[in-house]
């Protein structure tokens, strides 16, 4: 529960939106219907297939043909064709019902010319008289439509083949389509601003043992060498340690750690070299190999070591050329794709995937995620186009290996995208990202962000669908904003009821993780070369998904040091030890005997499970159950959302936020950066001090028995002995019930200096007395 309530401009708002399966909880065995979880909408589809025997109008004897497909206001092009008479252009229109602004449409053949632009044939069609076609009937096929001139007479020459239709947004040719808000970009845009689906590509860690190497040749001998491995992989490049043993056959067993992606096509480059100098490395010897020719591990079983030749790069005097020169140097390696690991691309925190990389270790799905992005409201304009704001918005969402991107709504603050994706869930402890972006690609620029929401669907009842208006919150240097709302719809539907229970007793993370366990270091690092290959790979799609899209939606930068995430995360750990302390509190209550009638019955409940101490356990478990039933009727009913309060947004300082949004390293000036450093020594002593404070602690525990106060250690020993004699002659239960009569005194029985025991234990010694 929150203490202070989120306020209304930042509140997650329950919808109403026109769809198929608002509000309702389906049964197990209704088949749902497409596009359910969006509002229908209407098209007007136009396919240009083809043209031929297009009469010529250049005066040059050529024809460089192109489409204009018009309705009303609207036009779409398609590109032209150099000097074909029969061109081939196979692209669909797609005019929203909104704006059919006029009775017919208009297809429009023209050749392409310096100056302007000649007609050659058009043709008209009727509205009235388009057909209708509804999925999942067959693709209507197109017809071939003789070319008329300006005053509608047939050319004896030029025909054009085109098919209309009306359809919705589940017709298949929808996310190929050039629509009608986009098609001023011209063609060679508008594939920047379709929706797509991605796939990531499937991530591998390649783990190099470097064990020893033999015979190596150093061209100074009269000096023991310094010699260290280097690995390259693409731009991931790892290096070992000085080897211990300074000779030419040094030993290492040490492991580089790499990410890799499938299709395996960077090769493995590794290096021997000696450091001579500072800042002078000598290289001994050099290896490539092919990744594809790797063992592929599920265990932590270790692969067959094998020993690879060195190639020596050997500089011709005189030349710039190289030559490799074979000799018999050798290094031992033990190198194996392990796929029992899972390559976090995400935060462990609110990861959408746990698989493993490799998919002979997959398990079934347990279920099906299906959204339905519906639209988004009030956002902000993100640049300036003909002196006036302006947004190209679209989505990305990302959960497992799967990304989709919603097509570009073209200068609209109040974007409708109703399109719905489905993917499938293999562990309900998951997290789908929904990101909103401005399209800056078709100026030049960089997509920007808009803004996000997480939905953890352990969170969401099953077959049941979730339709709420989601704030688009970001942090920016002035502080904590509201870009928008974005409207989305949600269903959580499992197979197996069972199958999802099953799930929670599963470890979260394949057995290699546990069994064989990477650093945190290593896991932090590893996560920034994924979260890069799989920006790369992305951004060679077509469309591409952007690099600033793909690290926005993973959280990249969520490592950096911020003091508004310091901040609320000490909150948070308040707020959990925030349940003891109440607990305490009651206690302590109960104690002094603030509610007689409490204290009596308690000391009533005491005596009862000392006398009957099987009851002990029993009364406890029913005691929790009952607490569970009673919050069930504060249960949440809505999805979570992004919470300014919890996220100590709205109480952030203008300096603070200007830290955390600083490049790294700093690009402050140096007297803001002191102050900034001073600051956190100031942070950091008192981390410091309560660290410490936890240490005395345990140390004082310690030395009860280590003998570092003699008299000390002499008097628990003593009164341990006492103790044993006492609890051995004497009943437990009469132990338990003047323990807890004791402790349940009256405050008039009670003194006003601490007890014996709390004395004894402050005055043990720690190691504090022997820090510097």
């Amino acid at each position: 529960m929150q203490k202070y309530p989120v306020p209304e401009e930042f509140a997650l708002k329950q919808t109403a939106p026109k769809i198929a399966g608002s509000g309702v909880i389906t049964g197990g065995d209704k088949v749902n219907c497409a596009y359910d979880l969006v509002e229908q909408m209407e098209y007007l589809y136009v396919r240009v297939v083809k043209a031929k025997e297009l009469p010529v109008k250049d005066i040059t004897g050529t024809c460089h043909p192109y489409v204009e497909v018009r309705l009303g206001n609207y036009k779409g092009v398609t590109k032209h064709f150099e000097k074909k008479s029969n061109p081939q252009w196979n692209l669909v229109y797609a005019f929203s019902q909104d704006q059919l602004q006029a009775s017919y449409v208009e297809v429009v053949v023209k050749d392409k010319d310096v100056v302007m632009d000649d007609f050659i044939g058009r043709v008209f069609f009727d509205l009235a008289d388009v057909p209708r076609r509804v999925p999942p009937d067959s693709p209507l096929a197109p017809q071939w439509y003789k070319l008329e001139d300006k005053r509608g007479d047939k050319l004896n020459n030029g025909e054009i083949m085109l098919a209309l239709w009306r359809g919705t947004q589940a017709d298949e040719a929808f996310s190929d389509a050039w629509h009608s808000d986009a098609a001023t970009i011209g063609s060679e845009g508008v594939s920047n601003i379709r929706g797509k689906v991605y796939l990531s590509p499937r991530l591998w860690y390649l783990r190099v043992n470097v064990i020893q190497c033999q015979d190596l040749l150093p061209s100074d001998r009269s000096r023991p060498p310094e010699i260290y491995v280097k690995g390259i992989l693409g731009s991931q490049a790892l290096r070992t340690r000085v080897s211990p043993v300074r000779s030419v056959d040094p030993t290492w067993n040490e492991d580089l750690v790499f990410v890799a992606a499938e299709p395996f096509d960077e090769p493995l480059i590794l290096t021997i070299e000696d450091r001579v100098g500072p800042n002078k490395d000598e290289v001994l010897g050099r290896c490539v190999m092919s990744l594809s020719s790797f063992a592929k591990r599920l265990d932590n079983k270790p692969v067959l070591a094998k020993w690879h030749n060195l190639e020596k790069h050997a500089y011709v005097e005189g030349t710039t050329t190289k030559k490799e020169a074979k000799f018999s140097s050798k290094i031992h390696l033990r190198i194996s794709l392990d796929g029992g690991y899972h390559v976090m691309d995400e935060s462990i925190y609110y990861s959408s995937d746990y698989r493993p990389s490799s998919k002979l270790l997959w398990k079934p799905s347990i279920g099906v995620l299906e959204v339905g992005i519906i639209s988004a409201t009030g956002l902000s304009p993100m640049k300036t186009k003909d002196g006036r704001g302006t947004t190209d918005a679209y989505c990305v969402a990302k959960y497992g290996p799967k990304w989709i991107r919603t097509r570009t709504i073209i200068d609209s603050g109040s974007p409708k995208w109703n399109e719905q994706y489905t993917w499938e869930v293999l562990d309900p402890c998951t997290v789908i990202t929904v990101g909103v972006f401005d399209n800056g690609h078709l100026q030049g620029g960089k997509d920007c962000s808009i803004g996000k929401v997480r939905i953890r669907l352990s969170t969401l009842e099953t077959e049941r669908v979730y339709t709420h208006s989601y704030p688009l919150v970001v942090l920016k240097p002035s502080g904590v904003k509201k870009m928008g709302e974005i409207q989305l719809a949600v269903r959580f539907s499992c197979a197996s009821y069972l199958n999802l229970l099953q799930k929670y007793t599963h470890p979260l993370l394949p057995k290699m993780h546990y069994v064989h366990p990477l650093s945190v270091a290593q896991l932090e690092a590893l996560r920034y070369q994924a979260v890069q290959i799989v920006a790369a790979r992305l951004g060679r799609s077509e469309p591409p998904l952007k690099k600033e899209a793909v690290e926005y939606m993973v959280d990249a930068g969520s490592h950096i040091w911020s003091v508004r995430k310091a901040k609320a995360n000490f909150v948070r750990v308040m707020s959990v030890v925030g349940g003891a302390a109440a607990v305490a509190r009651w206690f302590d209550q109960i104690r002094h005997w603030r509610n007689p009638l409490t204290t009596v019955l308690i000391h009533v409940l005491l005596v009862i499970l000392v006398l009957y101490p099987e009851l002990i356990f029993p009364t406890l478990f029913l005691y929790l159950f009952f607490i569970a039933v009673w919050n069930y009727r504060r249960k949440p009913r809505h999805p979570p959302h992004m919470d300014i309060r919890l996220s100590h947004a709205d109480a952030v300082g203008g300096d603070e936020l200007d830290e955390e949004f600083d490049t790294f390293p700093t690009s402050r000036p140096p007297d803001v950066v002191r102050m900034r450093y001073d600051r956190l020594r100031s942070i950091g002593g008192k981390i410091q001090t309560v660290v410490g404070d936890l240490a005395v602690q345990g140390e004082r525990f310690e030395s009860l028995m280590s003998w570092r106060d003699p008299r000390a250690s002499a008097l628990f020993a003593a009164f341990c002995l006492f103790a044993a004699v006492v609890m051995y002659t004497t009943p437990f239960q009469i132990v338990v019930l003047v323990l807890g009569l004791y402790v349940l005194r009256h405050p008039k029985l009670r003194g006003k200096v601490p007890f014996v025991s709390t004395n004894f234990f402050k005055r043990l010694p720690a190691r504090s007395d022997l820090m510097l």
